[in-house]
């Protein structure tokens, strides 16, 4: 079973960028979808974005245009760059496969007005 440790969250204010990571105790990347998923307070998680290939992307409407999901594979690491912050992007942030699997600890975005 691969686990999958997230860090990079933080406070910021809005406005800011913030870059995420996840790294997979091995390399599924190449053949998983992978995805960074959010857990706002009071809601459901939802996915945020998503990776396919290390080439399709899609993502959410509420950060389009705004986050980036990426990854190294020699890292086996899958990141997400997430600009012009907003106060709805507090939460936090997990990244798992999809469908998802065995869910990491995540990391707490908190994003200030």
């Amino acid at each position: 079973q691969v686990q999958l440790v997230e860090s990079g969250g933080g406070l910021v204010q809005a406005g800011g960028s913030l870059r995420l990571s996840c790294t997979a105790s091995r390399n599924i990347f190449s053949f998983s979808t992978m995805g960074w998923y959010r857990q706002a307070p009071g809601k459901q998680r939802e996915l945020v974005a998503s990776l396919t290939g290390g080439i399709s992307t899609n993502y959410a409407d509420s950060v389009k245009g705004r986050f980036g999901i990426f990854r190294d594979n020699a890292k086996k690491t899958v990141y997400l760059q997430m600009n012009s912050l907003k106060p709805d992007d507090t939460g936090v942030y997990y990244c798992n496969q999809v469908p998802p699997a065995q869910w990491g600890q995540g990391t707490q975005v908190t994003v200030s007005s």
